[in-house]
């Protein structure tokens, strides 16, 4: 029987086919899939999420594409699959349930649906020992999470940042707001007094982003983690693709809290 050749076109899939132990049918990734390295290193980039190279994708002749909804303006890509009757799978996840349930799907589709299984039950394991520990704690400090500085993009009701921000103990200031993100201004951050501050900058890397880029804002010395030092610059890979790395971005959120408010 001739292997699968499967092509991902979003970094976050790319993630759970190696999850699901799949990487070796992986013919082709986006040119932002960059986890794990070593197996995507040498992998045919077919261009950014946002612009895949649809003609280099037909040349890899892929039995399946794992495409997704989960960044505004990839569902031209799918459309560009529908057109050209290319086999595809569509992604979209907005919760933790619904990143499970794509692993499973995705397994199912692949046919390594036990692994799937094993996959979701150590990620609710990792959630519930998590729970557990924060549940002790009785104030739930205020989380600011930041995806892009200008205009600022933050995650709304129905992101996977808002549950993960609660599993850790703590609750998304943008949280009352509808969809999964919102398009903030300086002076409603300011007003609602986070007492954390994470910058996840969408596609850049932690190194490129100083907390004084933040920090430095107008207006913003008046906020309680500009005061108490509680701003932080995190890995985007383990807060912005919902894949299993964001479980690992739950533990370590967990464990920064912890140590902060202990």
């Amino acid at each position: 029987m001739t292997k699968q050749r499967i092509v991902s076109i979003c970094p976050s899939n790319t993630e759970l086919l190696d999850a699901l132990g799949l990487m070796d049918l992986v013919v082709g990734v986006d040119d932002y899939s960059d986890w794990p390295a070593e197996k995507v290193k040498d992998l045919p980039k077919l261009g950014p999420d946002l612009n895949i190279n649809m003609d280099r994708l037909q040349e890899l002749q892929p039995d399946l594409v794992i495409a997704s909804l989960s960044v505004p303006g990839m569902e031209k890509n799918v459309e560009r699959l529908q057109e050209l009757n290319i086999p595809h799978l569509v992604l979209n996840p907005k919760s933790i349930e619904e990143i499970y349930a794509d692993i499973v799907t995705l397994g199912n589709v692949c046919g390594v649906p036990e692994r799937a299984g094993q996959v979701v039950a150590e990620l609710q394991a990792k959630v519930a020992r998590v729970q557990e520990k924060a549940a002790a704690r009785k104030h739930a400090p205020k989380l600011y999470w930041e995806w892009w500085p200008r205009p600022i993009f933050t995650p709304g009701a129905l992101n996977w940042l808002t549950p993960i921000s609660e599993l850790a103990g703590g609750s998304n200031l943008f949280a009352d707001k509808p969809g999964d993100s919102y398009t903030a201004t300086h002076e409603e951050v300011i007003e609602r007094a986070p007492d954390f501050m994470f910058a996840v900058w969408c596609g850049v890397h932690a190194d490129k982003v100083k907390t004084s880029m933040i920090t430095e804002r107008a207006g913003y010395a008046a906020i309680p983690a500009v005061q108490n030092g509680r701003v932080y610059v995190l890995e985007e890979g383990l807060y912005c693709r919902p894949s299993q790395r964001l479980f690992q971005g739950l533990e370590e959120l967990a464990e920064l809290l912890d140590t902060e408010l202990s």
